[in-house]
């Protein structure tokens, strides 16, 4: 199964964090293919922390769940903070990775969602999912990554 994540960071040594998940996917996963960054404003809150984000492609014959637990326990290894404040609000941080997508394959838990919910309204997800895999097809909006980003874009 290919494995689209994008991974985030926007306190420290942004690229510095990144480099060490990139690494740290590699260790667990093996092959890979990373986009450009792409710099944002943070997504859902307040904060005069601006995110680097980089899209990563990786393959794996694992369970989605499996990757998720593997994914987050990286995450942890890297920033054992919190990713949301007390209130359930998103907070700074040195390390976020998500899986944005899994093949066309649609997983709808509490703790996995596949396709990422609202992916298509973040051109930082878009940008880089694009360039790694411009004809992913969205499973449930049923456009590709290129055109999902022409879209937002218009």
């Amino acid at each position: 199964m290919t494995i689209f994540l994008n991974l985030g960071s926007n306190l420290g040594n942004r690229r510095m964090n990144l480099s060490r998940a990139v690494r740290a996917i590699e260790r667990e996963f093996g092959y890979f293919e990373l986009s450009h960054t792409v710099e944002s404003e943070p997504w859902g809150y307040e904060s005069p922390h601006p995110y680097l984000n980089l899209g990563m492609m990786v393959t794996s014959e694992l369970k989605p769940e499996e990757v998720l637990r593997r994914l987050q326990a990286i995450e942890r290894e890297i920033s054992p903070e919190a990713h949301r404040n007390a209130d359930g609000t998103y907070a700074d941080r040195l390390i976020d990775i998500d899986i944005i997508a899994i093949d066309e394959i649609v997983v709808d838990t509490p703790e996995l969602q596949l396709p990422h919910p609202r992916m298509e309204e973040r051109q930082f997800v878009l940008e880089p999912l694009a360039e790694l895999a411009p004809g992913w097809r969205h499973p449930r909006l049923g456009k590709t990554a290129r055109e999902l980003l022409y879209d937002l874009q218009k």
